[in-house]
């Protein structure tokens, strides 16, 4: 069985309070205002000694984002085999759903940041680039080896993250006033497939008809 060494765990840990001490700073000050000296003398260590655990302001932002993909791709994973594939994806999004709302004032302001910033936006979707593919493994396993296209499940994936981000679109437009979760529900709904319905036993009578 094989795991993070001792080393990456602390370094993990390290990068994880760089990040939640720098947040506050982009939040009151705005992104592109705030420098890597900035971040270093709030967290009391130098800038080289920064610039080891993050080589750029984005992956500082995006750093609480990082775990996501991992998280998601397990939610998959441990769907149960009988679930629907479109439920399933859903339930997959259950981490990026528990994340923001953990503290949902912190995340409203990260998602303002992001959303605001177009090197995070740009930033994020690249991230979210790399978690399609695990999710289409995923769905792969499922659907059985060869019974569909890889085309199609990594439409699929990416069109669960999609609904993801219109979710949290809402959510930030209303000011979080929605249950997250909620709006989740709602853009998944939106692109639910629709079972065609046979009416054959219980057709209107037509004229004539006994």
């Amino acid at each position: 069985m094989t795991g993070l060494s001792t080393r990456a765990i602390g370094r993990a840990a390290v990068r994880g309070e760089l990040a939640s001490i720098a947040l506050p700073r982009f939040f009151d000050a705005g992104f592109d205002n705030v420098t890597f000296d900035d971040l270093a003398t709030a967290a009391g260590v130098s800038r080289s000694t920064f610039l080891r655990y993050f080589g750029n302001k984005e992956d500082v932002v995006l750093f609480v984002f990082d775990p996501l993909g991992d998280a998601m791709s397990a939610a998959l994973a441990s769907r149960p085999a009988t679930e629907d594939e479109w439920t399933a994806l859903r339930r997959a999004v259950d981490p990026a759903v528990a994340l923001l709302t953990r503290e949902p004032g912190e995340g409203l302001a990260l998602l303002r940041l992001v959303w605001n910033t177009p090197a995070l936006w740009g930033r994020l979707h690249e991230k979210q680039a790399s978690w399609r593919p695990a999710l289409a493994g995923h769905l792969a396993e499922r659907s059985g080896a060869g019974a569909t296209s890889p085309l199609a499940l990594r439409t699929r994936a990416m069109a669960a993250l999609g609904c993801l981000m219109v979710a949290l679109d809402s959510w930030v437009d209303g000011n979080g006033r929605d249950d997250l979760g909620a709006l989740t529900d709602l853009t998944f709904g939106a692109l639910a497939p629709i079972h065609p319905c046979h009416h054959d036993d219980d057709r209107t009578p037509t004229e004539g008809s006994a």
